[in-house]
């Protein structure tokens, strides 16, 4: 089931994707190393399940903690979140911060489960 997302809602996300770069789960799997893969959803939402390698910075807090995790802003970053709306709006607040090498997942956690692609669930 999609969610029905709010017409201001996507007029944000639209405004935001004009300027972040987005990768396909395709494009993910060919992507040259090193970089941080990032999830910004909510805590439950990683708790049930994430992608192999991932670490978490809610998109919540992603702005206070993102230069405690990664003190590199030229190391590259790609985000992701349910379906590429909260990644591409957290990518574009990490490129006003400084950050120049960031990404956003297209599809998100939802395209790589449909992928059929592994995924990691946290030690509790």
């Amino acid at each position: 089931m999609s969610k029905q997302h709010s017409p201001g809602f996507l007029a944000v996300v639209d405004d935001a994707k004009s300027r972040v770069k987005e990768l396909t789960i395709a494009d993910l799997q060919q992507f040259p190393t090193p970089y941080v893969l990032v999830d910004v959803r909510e805590d439950l939402e990683w708790l049930a399940g994430h992608l192999p390698a991932a670490i978490h910075l809610g998109k919540g807090v992603i702005e206070r903690d993102v230069e405690k995790a990664v003190q590199d802003k030229q190391q590259t970053l790609i985000l992701y979140c349910g379906g590429g709306f909260r990644s591409a709006l957290a990518a574009d607040m990490l490129q006003k911060m400084g950050y120049q090498d960031v990404w956003s997942l297209a599809g998100g956690y939802t395209a790589w489960v449909n992928a059929g692609l592994p995924l990691t669930k946290p030690q509790v």
